[in-house]
C-alpha cells in the first residue's frame, strides 16, 4: 500500500508544481489570462497542496506500523 501512496504522492507533487508554474508564468505576463485564470490557479494550487500533505501524513502513519 505504501508503494501506491508514494506514486500518488509524486503525482500530486508534480501537479502542484505544474499549477504553480502556470500560475507564476501567467502572473508574470499579466494581461487577460492572468485576470481570468490567476485566482483559480492559485486556489487549485492550495487544494493540491492540501491533498499532497494529506497523502504525506497517511504515508507517515502507514509506515509507523
Amino acid at each position: 500500500m505504501s508503494g501506491i501512496l508514494m506514486v500518488v504522492l509524486v503525482i500530486a507533487l508534480v501537479a502542484v508544481l505544474g499549477v504553480l508554474l502556470v500560475g507564476v508564468y501567467g502572473m508574470g505576463r499579466g494581461g487577460a489570462f492572468n485576470a481570468k485564470h490567476g485566482n483559480k490557479l492559485m486556489r487549485w494550487r492550495i487544494i493540491l497542496q492540501l491533498v499532497a500533505v494529506a497523502i504525506m501524513v497517511t504515508l507517515f502513519f502507514v509506515n509507523q506500523g
